[in-house]
């Protein structure tokens, strides 16, 4: 099985526990990736966000053909929990694979891409605890209807928070 890993922040410079197979490639596939994330270390990095226009990202061949492990390498090297069920985008690529992330994939002999897809806005909003998650929620709830972003519909259906 032929595993890429797609990047486009501190993963490219900084591999750490995921096995990169050869070097970054510039001619990655398109994906909404701005700098919305606040990193453990205080600076403004970079993240999947709904709202920013798609890039090309940079992709990798990975040295594993087990997605299982590689998905548990790109896991490790994030410093994503065992107990989180997001974190790790999967994309797996058939024949009959539909779209464009396909046709990307299947022209680079690609059985398999990953990558890091931490929802920003809900992992903030699911580490928030008693007062301050009752006011998250009730404020997103009585902000008007009319006001549908890519964010409140993720939300609302990550936690079924409908009016």
């Amino acid at each position: 099985m032929n595993i890429a890993c797609l990047g486009w922040g501190s993963l490219i410079w900084k591999p750490g526990a995921l096995p990169v197979e050869g070097e970054w490639h510039h001619d990655g596939p398109l994906f909404p990736v701005e700098f919305s994330r606040t990193s453990d270390g205080g600076e403004l990095a970079t993240a999947i966000c709904m709202n920013a226009p798609p890039v090309p990202v940079l992709w990798a061949r990975l040295a594993t053909q087990d997605l299982g492990r590689a998905c548990l390498q790109l896991r490790e090297r994030e410093g994503i929990p065992d107990e989180r069920v997001d974190g790790i985008g999967i994309f797996s690529v058939t024949a009959q694979t539909p779209g464009v992330l396909a046709d990307w994939a299947r022209a680079r002999k690609l059985d398999a891409v990953i990558w890091t897809g931490l929802p920003q806005a809900i992992t903030h909003l699911q580490q928030l605890e008693g007062d301050e998650a009752i006011h998250a929620r009730t404020y997103i709830m009585q902000v008007p209807a009319q006001i549908d972003t890519p964010y409140r519909r993720a939300i609302t259906a990550h936690f079924g928070w409908d009016r």
